[in-house]
């Protein structure tokens, strides 16, 4: 067959039975693998979907610029229909994204500008804000906005469920998939639904996202929200995209679970796939594990293509000194706070006290760096040093509160972060926060690290 253009190539991927992973699991586990879209992930189907939409709308106009914050795989695909269709690119992206995305876009003709990952999605240099201001700046350009843009979520709706469900016959019992802007979850959830309104769906999550909290409370707590690293999944918003009446169940996976299955199916199942793809197998075989029975079949999703993490998890010298690999000392956080004693109590300084009294504090406990409390939350910090240089600089701020001369709070890690992820946080930070399985505030520095690796 022969094809108009490259992007006439998206869709109708292979369906591939796990082996060696499904192993003892009873009834079937299947993975559509979407790597084989042209632009090696699932997004291709929602890139294409929002630009045609748009043209049809008249919001995207010949010779115009389409502005995106991504991960990357949106990026691609919205940059293959730019390439077919004649428009300009522009996308913004959180600086954890791997170096082979970044390359991969602007090999393909789009201008990519990399904004820092932890800092609030109001933040005006956060990659939503970025992209947003651009799209205001730039006369006659569109911004998708694959959160909420419901086009997402279509594309799917479209063509990633009917291709499931011819693909098994309506034999699908089990749909599991990572949950990131929501559309391939939600838009394809939808359509299996109709088809059989008992197959139950298991959305991926991620430790630092807040999803899964908030489907089994409603709550949206930002103290589930703290940096990781693995890309594409979980978020620290809402997408509308994202319909959690759509979604039975959430299942959480760490940062290293995901690293560790990624290369496993690579090795075992012959998979070269991306990160992303580790979470969503792993957790969905843990939700196998304990819920499938013979007859049952389960189709997870796999949205991208190795190449994305050629330098991260399919290279030795990141895993290993991440702690991902088996040669590392696996302390993690929740180790480092089991050694405290029950009457630890977190030494802090409240945002009203004056600058002479958090001095005192610090000077009498021995003690560089304090977190800034505004009743329980933490909102901000002092460090010797840069509180230091300020009063030099201004000797009268030693009489202003700690609100006017305070730091950014310090960050919060999940509580299996490794020794490893711990060390590259507070090289990059300064110390780092934890709450335990009560709620209790912990905060963690390099002293605390280098006696974990002594003990």
């Amino acid at each position: 067959m022969i094809y108009n253009s490259i992007i006439d190539t998206i869709g109708n991927t292979p369906m591939v039975r796990l082996n060696r992973l499904a192993k003892g699991i009873k009834g079937e586990v299947l993975v559509k693998v979407e790597y084989f879209n042209p632009g090696n992930s699932m997004k291709d189907r929602m890139a294409i979907k929002m630009v045609e939409d748009a043209e049809k709308a008249g919001i995207l106009k010949p010779g115009g610029t389409i502005i995106e914050g991504t991960s990357g795989n949106t990026g691609m695909g919205l940059a293959l229909a730019a390439v077919a269709k004649g428009y300009k690119c522009i996308f913004t992206m959180a600086d954890k994204q791997s170096k082979e995305k970044i390359d991969i876009l602007r090999a393909v003709g789009a201008e990519v500008v990399v904004c820092p990952t932890n800092v609030t999605p109001d933040d005006p240099r956060s990659y939503y804000s970025v992209a947003r201001k651009l799209n205001r700046d730039i006369p006659n350009s569109f911004y998708p906005n694959q959160y909420d843009n419901l086009s997402n979520a279509a594309a799917h709706y479209e063509t990633t469920g009917p291709e499931i469900w011819k693909d098994t016959e309506g034999r699908i019992t089990h749909y599991a998939a990572g949950v990131g802007t929501g559309g391939s979850m939600c838009g394809t959830a939808k359509y299996l639904k109709e088809q059989n309104p008992g197959i139950v769906t298991v959305g991926i999550d991620t430790y630092g996202s807040v999803f899964k909290k908030y489907k089994e409370t409603g709550i949206f707590d930002e103290k589930e929200v703290y940096p990781y690293l693995t890309e594409g999944i979980g978020e620290d918003i809402l997408p509308k995209n994202v319909d959690f009446s759509l979604i039975n169940h959430f299942i959480k996976v760490t940062d290293k679970d995901a690293a560790v299955m990624t290369r496993r199916l690579a090795r075992e199942e012959g998979l070269f796939v991306g990160w992303s793809c580790g979470s969503a197998v792993h957790g969905a075989l843990e939700y196998a594990k304990e819920h499938l029975k013979e007859g049952d079949v389960m189709v997870i999703i796999l949205p991208d293509h190795g190449t994305r993490y050629l330098g991260k998890v399919y290279n030795d010298e990141w895993m290993r000194n991440h702690g991902f690999l088996e040669d590392k000392n696996f302390s993690t956080a929740r180790d480092i706070i089991a050694q405290r004693s029950g009457t630890y109590h977190l030494l802090s300084v409240k945002k009203t006290d004056s600058v002479k009294e958090a001095i005192t504090v610090m000077n009498t406990k021995s003690i560089s760096q304090i977190p800034v409390l505004d009743g329980e939350e933490v909102v901000g910090s002092l460090t010797d040093n840069k509180l230091l240089s300020k009063i030099i600089d201004n000797p009268q701020l030693k009489d202003a509160t700690v609100g006017e001369v305070m730091e950014p709070s310090m960050k919060f890690v999940a509580l299996d972060s490794t020794l490893d992820v711990l060390s590259s946080m507070v090289e990059k930070e300064k110390a780092v926060l934890v709450r335990d399985a009560l709620d209790k505030i912990h905060i963690i520095t390099k002293h605390d690290i280098l006696e974990a690796f002594t003990n």
